[in-house]
C-alpha cells in the first residue's frame, strides 16, 4: 500500500485532497512542513502531499523551500482542492473570544474575520490537533476553530457558520521518488538557487522563454531578507525533457545568469488549471488552413478538436452533436450559407462562434438560425495560418446579447496566448475593416490596373519614387503575390464596410477635379482640414513609423 504524508489531522482539507487523489493510499499526518520533509528524506513515507497555491493568499513558500532542498523527490502531478472553511465550537454559547487556525487558514479568512469577528482575539497555531485536544481537555468554550467542516466534526465541534471564504481553493503539488514521462500536456516547475540582484535578471530570464514561444504559466520574486539575493520560480509549459525547454534552461544557466547548477528543475506533470473549464470539445466546420491553426492552438490546452467539412467523412451536422462549441471557419462569401445550413442542429447550452471577416450580416444570420439558447460570439483574427503566435496580434471580437460563459471561455483562450483583443459592434468592425483591409485591397488591385493600362514596367518605379511612395507599391505586390481568392473574398465583404470605399472613390474624383482645375489653395486648405482632424499625436507617431520604415527599405535598396 502506498504510503503518502500530509499535513493535517484527518478530515482536514489536505486529508481530503489526499483521499481523493489516491483513496487506497495510508495517509500518515504531520504536524508542519519540517516534520513531513524529515520523513519523506528518510523513507517513512513514499509520497507527500504539500500545499503550493491558494486563490486567497497565493503562493506557499514553506513548501517551495521543502522542495528546494528535497534531493530525491520529483514533483509529478498535482490536485486542485476547494476549501470550504467552517467555525466550530465546543457549543452554541456566545461566550466567543479567541478564534485559532493554522496560518494559511487565518490569512485566507482575513476578510470574514475582519467583517464579522474585529474584536476577537485571533490565535495562529502549527500543530491543530494539539490545539483541538487542550480546547477540548479545558472545555475552552470561548474557542473557536476554523477549519473544514469534516474535521470539526469529528472532534465533536458544533458548526457555527459554513463557507466563511467563498471562492477558496487550494492546489496541492505530488511529490513522488521518480520522474513523470511527458503526456503532451505538461507544465515543468523550476527554481534557481539564492542569486545575486543585478540590473535586468528577471527580463533576461522571461526572455528566454518568450523567444521560444514557450508560454509562463507562474512566475513569482522573492528575495532574502538579510542577504537581499534573489530566488525565482518559473512554472513553464512543456516536459522538462522538451528540445526547446532544454534550451531554455541551458540559455538562462549559461547565458542569462552565469552560474553552474543555479536551476533545480522540481519535476513535470500533466498541467494544471485553476480555472474552471466549461468546454470540453470544438469542432470546425472548414477544413482550411486556419481552421487546422486553431485546432492544433485548441489541442495544446487540452480541448479536444473536430474538423468537419465536405471532404471529410464526418459530417458537420453529425460533428455539432458532439461537441461544446462549433466554429465555422469558411470563406467569407459561404459564411452566410453555412450558418443558415447547420445552424439549425446546435442546441440549446452549446455556443456558435464565426471566426470571419464580416461581422454584421453573418451575426444576423446567425441570429436567425439558432435557437435563444445556443451562444453566439464572433472572432475576426487579423493574422493567417503562418502566424507562430497570436502574441501582439490584433483580434476583432464582436459580442451578442447571447454570448456567455462558453463564448468568454474562447476569448480567455484569445487572451492567454497574447492577442491584442478589441470589442467592436457589427457595424463598427465592418466599417473599420473597410478601413483596413477593403479599401487597400481595392486601391492596390486599381493600382495594378492603371500600372498596367499605362504599360509603366516595375523596374523604373524605384528610380522614380521616394522611400514612402514605395509602400502603396510594396502593399500591391503583396495583395498579387498570394491567393487571389482571399482579396476578392475581402473586396466582396458587405456591410458598413464599402461606405468607406464609395466614399474615398468620391472623394478621389473630387481632389482630381480640385487639380485638374489647379484650385491649389482650396487643395492646401483640405489638407490642413484633414490634418486638423487627424490630430497631431496621431501625424507624429505616424511620421516616427513612417522614418523607421524608411531606414529598412533605404538598408534593402542600397545594402
Amino acid at each position: 500500500m502506498t504510503t503518502i504524508g500530509i499535513i493535517g489531522p484527518h478530515g482536514s482539507n489536505t486529508w481530503q485532497a489526499a483521499t481523493s487523489y489516491s483513496p487506497q493510499a495510508e495517509l500518515i499526518s504531520f504536524p508542519h512542513h519540517a516534520g513531513l520533509a524529515r520523513a519523506f528524506a528518510k523513507g517513512q513515507v513514499e509520497m507527500m502531499i504539500l500545499p503550493v497555491y491558494n486563490t486567497r493568499m497565493g503562493g506557499v513558500l514553506k513548501s517551495f523551500q521543502v522542495m528546494e532542498k528535497m534531493k530525491n523527490g520529483h514533483w509529478i502531478d498535482n490536485i486542485v482542492q476547494p476549501i470550504h472553511l467552517s467555525l466550530g465550537t465546543l457549543d452554541n454559547s456566545d461566550q466567543l473570544k479567541v478564534v485559532l487556525g493554522t496560518g494559511q487558514v487565518i490569512h485566507q479568512c482575513e476578510d470574514y474575520l475582519t467583517d464579522t469577528h474585529p474584536d476577537i482575539s485571533l490565535l495562529t497555531v502549527t500543530n491543530l490537533a494539539e490545539a483541538l485536544e487542550d480546547i477540548k481537555a479545558n472545555e475552552r468554550l470561548d474557542y473557536g476553530v476554523i477549519e473544514a467542516e469534516t474535521l470539526l466534526k469529528d472532534q465533536g465541534l458544533t458548526i457555527r457558520e459554513r463557507e466563511i471564504a467563498p471562492h477558496n481553493k487550494t492546489r496541492y503539488a505530488v511529490i513522488g521518488r521518480t520522474p513523470r514521462p511527458a503526456t503532451g500536456y505538461d507544465a515543468t516547475s523550476i527554481l534557481t538557487v539564492p542569486l545575486k540582484d543585478r540590473v535586468g535578471m528577471l527580463y533576461d530570464t522571461l526572455g528566454a522563454f518568450t523567444q521560444r514561444g514557450i508560454n509562463i504559466l507562474d512566475m513569482r520574486a522573492e528575495s532574502n531578507a538579510k542577504t537581499q539575493e534573489l530566488q525565482i520560480f518559473i512554472e513553464a509549459e512543456g516536459h522538462y525533457q522538451d528540445e526547446v525547454l532544454v534550451e531554455a534552461l541551458a540559455s538562462i544557466e549559461h547565458a542569462v545568469i552565469q552560474e553552474n547548477d543555479c536551476l533545480k528543475v522540481l519535476g513535470s506533470y500533466p498541467r494544471v488549471d485553476m480555472r474552471i473549464k466549461r468546454i470540453k470539445t470544438f469542432g470546425f466546420i472548414g477544413t482550411g488552413d486556419m481552421s487546422t491553426w486553431f485546432a492544433k492552438k485548441l489541442e495544446n490546452e487540452g480541448y479536444e478538436t473536430i474538423v468537419t467539412g465536405r471532404s471529410t467523412s464526418l459530417r458537420p451536422e453529425e460533428m455539432i452533436a458532439q461537441v461544446d462549441v462549433v466554429l465555422i471557419c469558411v470563406p467569407i462569401s459561404f459564411t452566410s450559407a453555412t450558418i443558415a445550413q447547420y445552424g439549425k442542429h446546435l442546441m440549446d447550452g452549446q455556443a456558435m462562434i464565426l471566426l470571419a471577416g464580416e461581422a454584421e450580416d453573418t451575426l444576423n444570420t446567425a441570429l436567425e438560425h439558432t435557437s435563444q439558447g445556443v451562444e453566439l460570439m464572433l472572432v475576426h483574427n487579423l493574422w493567417g495560418p503562418a502566424a507562430l503566435t497570436m502574441k501582439d496580434k490584433n483580434a476583432s471580437v464582436v459580442r451578442t446579447p447571447r454570448s456567455g460563459a462558453l463564448c468568454s471561455e474562447f476569448e480567455a483562450f484569445l487572451y492567454k496566448h497574447g492577442a491584442a483583443i478589441h470589442h467592436d459592434s457589427p457595424q463598427k468592425h465592418d466599417l473599420l475593416m473597410g478601413v483596413g483591409q477593403k479599401l487597400p485591397t481595392a486601391i492596390s488591385v486599381a493600382l495594378a490596373m492603371a500600372l498596367a493600362d499605362n504599360d509603366i514596367q516595375m523596374a523604373d518605379i524605384p528610380s522614380h519614387a521616394t522611400l514612402t511612395s514605395l509602400y502603396s507599391i510594396l502593399a500591391m505586390a503583396r495583395v498579387h503575390n498570394q491567393n487571389p481568392r482571399t482579396y476578392a473574398e475581402i473586396m466582396s465583404t458587405k456591410g458598413e464596410g464599402r461606405r468607406i470605399v464609395r466614399s474615398f472613390a468620391e472623394n478621389i474624383i473630387k481632389i482630381m477635379e480640385m487639380a485638374e482645375k489647379e484650385e491649389i489653395t482650396a487643395l492646401c486648405d483640405q489638407i490642413e482640414a484633414s490634418s486638423a482632424y487627424l490630430t497631431q499625436d496621431f501625424l507624429d507617431a505616424s511620421m516616427k513609423q513612417s522614418l523607421a520604415v524608411d531606414r529598412v527599405l533605404g538598408k534593402l535598396v542600397n545594402p
